[in-house]
């Protein structure tokens, strides 16, 4: 019996590609030739390692919050900073990852969230893409609830509307980001958005 042939490629190189295709053209707007052809492999070897499609759009969203979404995240989590600060440096770290020139612009799941709509999404891509979702908002909700600072200025109370506004803010940014707005000029819309919590910068 012949053994199976080892695989020439590196999956994870290949994964991280296929990331890029679906958040340059959205589930929908990616081919298999878009998706092989980036890739560097045939598609007898995609299903092979990938499985099809929707298995592969899985596995590359996985990864999106993984390398790309949670790291951010530790800026929040820095004790010697002001609430203020951890909320700038945050937001601006994922504007500037918006506004990559060394990457697609704007967010992979602000993309091909919407396209859950349409119906253009099959079930199981569209649940992990609900579940990516709800990420930010809880992240945003938790901060404000226990946040000491926060708890002081009396913003715990409204902690779910501020993670609403925030998201929002960063969805709104992702679309200025792809449509070539640079991260400088969207700094101000920051600025302007945490002013309006009553957060400034500490003196």
């Amino acid at each position: 019996m012949v053994s199976g042939r080892k695989r020439e490629f590196d999956e994870q190189v290949a994964l991280q590609a296929a990331m890029e295709v679906f958040w340059q053209k959205g589930y929908s707007g990616t081919s298999l030739s878009d998706l092989t052809s980036r890739m560097g492999i045939n598609k007898p070897s995609l299903y092979s390692a990938f499985g099809n499609k929707e298995s592969l759009f899985i596995k590359a969203t996985q990864l999106y919050i993984n390398s790309k979404m949670k790291p951010h995240l530790e800026i929040l989590n820095n004790p010697s900073l002001s609430l203020f600060e951890r909320l700038k440096q945050y937001l601006m770290s994922i504007i500037n990852q918006q506004c990559c020139v060394n990457s697609p612009k704007g967010c992979y799941l602000v993309l091909c969230q919407s396209e859950i709509v349409g119906g253009d999404l099959p079930a199981q891509a569209s649940a992990v893409l609900a579940t990516a979702e709800s990420i930010p908002k809880q992240v945003f909700t938790e901060l404000f609830q226990h946040d000491r600072e926060a708890i002081s200025l009396n913003l715990a109370n409204q902690a779910e509307q501020i993670a609403l506004t925030l998201y929002t803010m960063l969805k709104g940014t992702a679309a200025m980001a792809r449509s070539g707005v640079e991260a400088n000029e969207l700094e101000v819309v920051v600025d302007t958005c945490l002013s309006g919590l009553g957060l400034t910068r500490p003196e």
